[in-house]
């Protein structure tokens, strides 16, 4: 097994090519270029020169996406951006203009074109929505939000799964220019309380219960809970999910309403008009929140123009997506990749919304739903792509996937190894684009790309108009070696402000107090200079810097977690009183396998020989379970604090808490 890891970890220094572009392709990406030089801009021979451009000339790259990209507006802008000023001075874009998210996304005139198929775990039947029908509900949410005193700026939750009434609510709050936040059933009452509390919303959307993994959650004492926290709330809106509402008592519920009687639809009234605010770019659309897991949640503040041509960019650009598309990401709706899921229907693409379980009632239910509905890109968490390898499905021999053109990973960074697994087993010919970027810009720094190869290991390459460099310790900018990643120029994506944060002290606080004037993103990565791919390497905030090298976790996981005996593993920094650091490596064991010293001591024998004798880990321990976010993301900083000794009491945001408990008092890690 040591010679597998050591053999994956050279692959990647040798950069093997998994996929390359069709030439033929007249990719949307290559009309670009040449519009840019139509436009009497420079002449662009490849993708590297276009990027260079786009982050050097980032005022005129985003002019000339702006026009590129078809964006509705009902005034142009008369300034771009000021250039004189920093990313750590938050300028105001496209100053002047006036457009709405909403109206963007729903501008399609073909009535009969499906905008949405909401699908169900347990349920055969696909629900379909056409752009026509979408533009209707979304007329009737935002009349019943009008009526009930909903204005510009308030704020509009929703606590629901992933479904089309989250997107008609969420688009009907953006036409009146409220301002639209959401969570997932999944979410525990502290851990909502924790976000929703701080932002004081006027109206909540709920369901009554959910079905997840075989069985039905009912979610009416949470709800209650959670309004009860909520004092500002004018109406609570309950959506019947699973049951019919004559067997839903909402009663105990202050200010609460069935959806129906909400919309207030009755037969032969006549239809609301959709009309759409028109609101100054920066205008707020979503309030997001970090994970939460070692302190309150940050609440991020993104304007509705920043993320609408940020996430055009991602979905034209980058993803070549048209209106011929059918994409699904596999996501709830309090992860950011929801939000930027719903924002490819102003490309006129079809979503897919599935709820549920991914691997109920078996594991190949989303590879079901390719064949089903012809969707054409993927979406997923690496660790579902790993769980397939674990149990051996090879879809390209149970299923046709001949529409699949793009599989997209986020959440984590991708194993090599899966590179390997997706190619061999699920499709030769896909675009595997691993993506990353976070909630903090709604968008990626980095991922897919239709114009470049895709190489073992690697994240194709940087993304247009984001200036991202990997810095060492003393602020300079290192390639092929690791270091943090930051931006160094002005995104448009990038939070206009954090709600209650006087003075900015928490924003400045969180990305610009490592790096003054340059944007430290929390993440370690290393840039190949040969391809210009990016290999993420964990949070920085996780980083390991053991007897003078500093390293990511990832860099352990990628071979520890190629043992088969390892079913996963969390890898963590000890110090003690005089600041010394080891590095200290959990192992969760695959169920017919035992922990012992022999796999210690061939661990330990692959990093030295993949990796250093250095980044050896000081202390390999069992542990009958590894921490989660509900969004599906390991977390290492938290037992780094329960180890030393700290309460970790924010637990709402985690998938299985009760697995911080196995972390204290560890007999092992007391004399250091």
């Amino acid at each position: 097994m040591s010679k597998e890891a050591r053999a994956g970890h050279e692959e990647i220094m040798e950069a093997q090519v998994m996929w390359e572009p069709d030439g033929k392709r007249n990719a949307q990406m290559d009309r670009f270029r040449a519009a840019v030089r139509c436009g009497r801009g420079p002449v662009l021979a490849n993708y590297n020169e276009l990027y260079q451009w786009s982050v050097e000339s980032y005022s005129d790259f985003w002019a000339e996406f702006w026009k590129f990209s078809g964006i509705v507006f009902s005034r142009m802008y008369d300034e771009v951006v000021d250039t004189s000023k920093g990313i750590a001075d938050v300028p105001e874009w496209f100053k002047g203009s006036r457009l709405n998210y909403a109206e963007n996304l729903l501008k399609h005139k073909e009535n009969d074109k499906i905008a949405l198929y909401a699908a169900r775990e347990g349920k055969e039947e696909i629900v379909k929505m056409t752009f026509g029908e979408l533009r209707q509900r979304v007329a009737l949410y935002a009349a019943a939000m009008r009526k009930i005193g909903v204005k510009v700026g308030d704020r509009v939750v929703g606590y629901l799964p992933n479904s089309v009434y989250a997107v008609e609510a969420m688009l009907a709050t953006a036409s009146i220019g409220a301002i639209w936040s959401s969570t997932s059933p999944d979410f525990g009452v502290n851990g909502v309380l924790d976000r929703f509390s701080q932002i004081q919303p006027k109206l909540i959307f709920s369901v009554e219960a959910v079905v997840y993994n075989g069985k039905e959650h009912n979610h009416m004492e949470k709800l209650h809970q959670v309004v009860k926290g909520l004092p500002d709330l004018k109406k609570v809106v309950v959506i019947p999910y699973v049951g019919s509402r004559e067997k839903i008592d909402i009663s105990k519920i202050p200010h609460s309403v069935f959806l129906d009687d909400f919309l207030g639809a009755e037969k032969g009234d006549q239809a609301p008009q959709l009309e759409f605010e028109q609101l100054p770019f920066s205008h707020p659309l979503f309030i997001m929140f970090s994970s939460g897991t070692t302190g309150a949640p940050k609440c991020m503040v993104h304007s509705a123009g920043g993320t609408l041509i940020q996430h055009l960019k991602e979905h034209i650009l980058h993803g070549d997506t048209t209106s011929n598309d059918i994409i699904m990401y596999y996501t709830t709706i309090g992860w950011m990749m929801w939000n930027w899921l719903v924002s490819v229907l102003a490309t006129g693409a079809s979503v897919v919304l599935y709820d549920g379980s991914p691997l109920v009632p078996t594991a190949n239910v989303l590879w079901d739903l390719v064949d089903r509905l012809g969707i054409t890109i993927l979406g997923t968490g690496a660790k579902w792509l790993s769980v397939l390898e674990e149990r051996n499905l090879k879809p390209v021999e149970t299923h046709n996937l001949q529409t699949l053109h793009t599989i997209l990973s986020t959440g984590s960074p991708l194993k090599a190894q899966s590179y390997e697994y997706v190619y061999k087993y699920i499709k030769k010919s896909v675009l595997l684009g691993s993506i990353s970027g976070g909630t903090d810009i709604i968008s990626c720094f980095m991922g897919q790309n239709v114009s470049i190869p895709v190489y073992k290991g690697e994240i194709q390459a940087r993304n247009l108009g984001m200036a991202v460099e990997a810095w060492n310790e003393e602020g300079k900018a290192v390639w092929g070696e690791s270091g943090e990643l930051v931006c160094t120029k002005p995104i448009p994506c990038q939070p206009t402000y954090f709600w209650n944060d006087k003075n900015g002290i928490k924003y400045r606080k969180a990305y610009f107090s490592k790096y003054p004037g340059a944007w430290a993103h929390g993440d370690y990565c290393k840039i190949n200079p040969k391809t210009g791919g990016i290999i993420m390497l964990g949070r920085s905030d996780g980083t390991l810097n053991p007897n003078g090298v500093r390293f990511g976790s990832s860099e352990i996981y990628n071979i520890v977690e190629a043992f088969e005996e390892v079913l996963d593993s969390l890898c963590i920094p000890q110090y003690n009183k005089d600041g010394e650091e080891r590095v200290i490596l959990f192992l969760k064991m695959v169920s017919e396998h035992s922990f012992s010293q022999d796999l210690v001591k061939r661990i330990k024998d692959a990093i030295r020989i993949g990796l250093s004798a250095r980044h050896v880990p000081s202390l390999i321990l069992e542990t009958k379970d590894i921490p989660y976010t509900i969004n599906g993301k390991k977390v290492e900083v938290a037992v780094k604090h329960i180890i030393a000794g700290k309460l970790v009491e924010q637990r709402g945001s985690f998938s299985n808490p009760e697995s911080l408990d196995l972390y204290q008092n560890i007999p092992e890690l007391q004399n250091f």
